[in-house]
């Protein structure tokens, strides 16, 4: 058949079996971590006054006095249906919470990401052009600033500058577009810049050197010596060689800053994954935090599986490989 031929095809199926492993012994070690974690979520939301019948009844509810690895196989074969179970916390089915709360991050999480990128290779391909000048250090200096700098201490910093001192912007606080598109905006501006400049100064400086491996490659000055025009040397010579390295930190930024945005959802008030994932540790909540765990690790799975697939597309040497 012509689709195991492909050796694109071939390589991105060998991948996908190798995510469905990872994420199988993601599940495993998660609720074995659970288990040994102190506290039960029962005793958490019923509270001191609960009495021993409440706490059998609501323990044998949710399945918490059936044998560990029944527990498991429920859990997993509930995920392969469809279900995640029912939150004890919040009293409703996790599925609803988590993709509600998904839907939340992404709308922080995405455009931060096209900002880093777009931004992060243009100001990297500037700064290796104009190598050892002026402009190349004013971005060198302020990548270095923004690798430096935790995003947290940014977006205090931020609050403290632009809605405490100017009142540009408001302090915290999220507005669903569904609600009012202009006021969503408008909450998300500086959250998604203060998310956006870690992974952009990381994104500047990995551009800027990958981009000066490839000026000093023969084919480069091949190029120039033939007179093609300078536009086309540096996006079809240059920056396309220079994609491979920029892809791998794009796939590891993408996955990260899914799983990262614990703070700035905590600093801004912003009701996603991360700050869903505060309030299920806080309470006990392990099905929450198991399901939680395993849809970031899904992202980062499906991030990785993007840049193996980017990578057969940009480098045919990469697809053919065995």
């Amino acid at each position: 058949m012509k689709f195991f031929k492909n050796k694109l095809l071939q390589m991105i199926l060998r991948r996908i079996i190798q995510s469905v492993i990872v994420l199988l012994f993601v599940t495993l070690l998660v609720f074995l971590v659970m288990q040994a974690v102190p506290g039960d979520p029962i005793i958490n939301f019923l509270g001191e006054a609960a009495t021993p019948e409440q706490i059998a009844y609501f323990t044998a509810l949710f399945g918490f006095d059936q044998p560990v690895l029944v527990q498991y196989f429920r859990w997993i074969t509930g995920l392969f249906q469809g279900e995640m179970g029912r939150s004890v916390t919040f009293q409703m089915q996790i599925s609803d919470i988590i993709f509600e709360r998904l839907g939340t991050t992404l709308l922080l999480v995405i455009p931060a990401f096209i900002i880093s990128v777009v931004f992060g290779v243009a100001f990297g391909v500037i700064a290796a052009l104009r190598r050892g000048k002026f402009l190349d250090s004013a971005v060198t200096f302020f990548a270095n600033v923004g690798m430096a700098m935790p995003n947290f201490w940014m977006g205090i910093l931020g609050i403290y500058i632009f809605a405490l001192t100017l009142g540009v912007l408001p302090v915290q606080g999220f507005v669903s577009p569904t609600q009012d598109l202009g006021e969503s905006i408008h909450r998300l501006i500086m959250p998604v810049i203060i998310t956006a400049s870690g992974p952009l100064a990381v994104f500047t400086r990995q551009t800027r050197s990958a981009m000066l491996e490839v000026v000093r490659q023969d084919y480069v000055r091949t190029a120039e010596a033939k007179g093609l025009d300078s536009r086309n040397i540096i996006i079809k010579h240059q920056l396309r060689n220079a994609l491979i390295p920029i892809v791998t930190v794009m796939g590891v930024m993408l996955g990260a800053m899914i799983g990262t945005t614990v703070l700035i959802e905590s600093i801004f008030v912003i009701p996603g994954i991360g700050s869903l994932m505060i309030t299920a540790i806080r309470s006990s909540d392990y099905l929450v935090i198991q399901n939680g765990v395993l849809l970031l690790a899904v992202a980062v799975c499906v991030c990785n599986l993007a840049v193996d697939i980017l990578y057969g597309v940009i480098d045919p040497r990469i697809r053919d490989a065995k």
